[in-house]
């Protein structure tokens, strides 16, 4: 069975998300699964980080429709991008390019056959008007060609990685989950192994936490102490035990971080 997947900043209080399901059920009986659509209204960078984060556990053939389009009716350009793996359909903003970047072979099409759009088209939701049906006609198999053209100019957007300076480790932060943990880019492999008594030293602007712990995971610190650790997604993260680190140290994504091992 064809799978679908749904990312967006839409929240559920409202009917977009089963309005784009709807249309994808009138046109195809692929498996539909939601993957997230508490996005930040308008962040396009937090859903490209969490669609990068859970498109790898999907099987080979799913069809991921993003969703977080601050520019939707303007001339910026819908996409379908294909990998060696899976298929992407979204706004051209960058939102599915990194996720795409993880599994090579990329090839972009601009959507413009308003055969696959649903009439009259609104200028507000081509969620629901363009990257829904398109998405369930790809899942039909509908050729990619049939329903645009192949493109080299679109928003590129990856994520810079945190770096080894030698004397400390800098990144900044990607994302707040709903913990109030700080992920970082700052990859496991540029992180010492956990030991035990391993700390480090944080620092954000003029600020500095000193004795931060460095575990493998949260529980082998106090409730209430601050931490680091490697996360799910196999970066540092900056987190409280029982708490929430972006409030307790005040630091939001895009915050420049540094850390020092001792």
């Amino acid at each position: 069975m064809n799978r679908i997947t749904f990312l967006s900043d839409f929240g559920t209080k409202g009917v977009y998300v089963a309005q784009m399901k709807g249309v994808v059920s009138s046109i195809s009986d692929a498996q539909l699964i939601d993957l997230s659509h508490e996005v930040s209204a308008q962040n396009v960078r937090e859903g490209a980080f969490l669609l990068w984060a859970a498109a790898p556990f999907f099987p080979a053939g799913t069809i991921h429709v993003g969703v977080v389009d601050p520019g939707v009716g303007t001339e910026r350009k819908g996409l379908i991008v294909t990998t060696k793996k899976q298929v992407f359909v979204g706004p051209d903003n960058g939102l599915l390019m990194p996720a795409a970047h993880l599994f090579g072979d990329v090839v972009v099409y601009e959507i413009t056959n308003p055969r696959y759009m649903i009439h009259p088209l609104s200028r507000t939701f081509h969620g629901r008007d363009i990257f829904a049906p398109v998405a369930a006609y790809i899942a039909r198999g509908v050729p990619f060609a049939e329903m645009g053209s192949k493109t080299s100019h679109f928003v590129d957007l990856r994520f810079p990685l945190g770096e080894n300076q030698g004397d400390r480790i800098v990144g900044k932060v990607l994302y707040v989950d709903r913990f109030g943990n700080l992920v970082t880019n700052i990859p496991q492999d540029i992180l010492p192994q956990v030991d035990v008594g391993k700390t480090m030293t944080l620092f954000s602007g003029d600020r500095r936490w000193e004795q931060v712990r460095f575990v493998s995971s949260y529980g082998f610190v106090k409730p209430g102490e601050l931490l680091g650790t490697v996360g799910s997604s196999h970066f540092l993260e900056i987190s409280v035990n029982q708490g929430d680190a972006s409030k307790n140290l005040g630091l939001l994504p895009d915050a420049e971080v540094s850390i020092i091992f001792s």
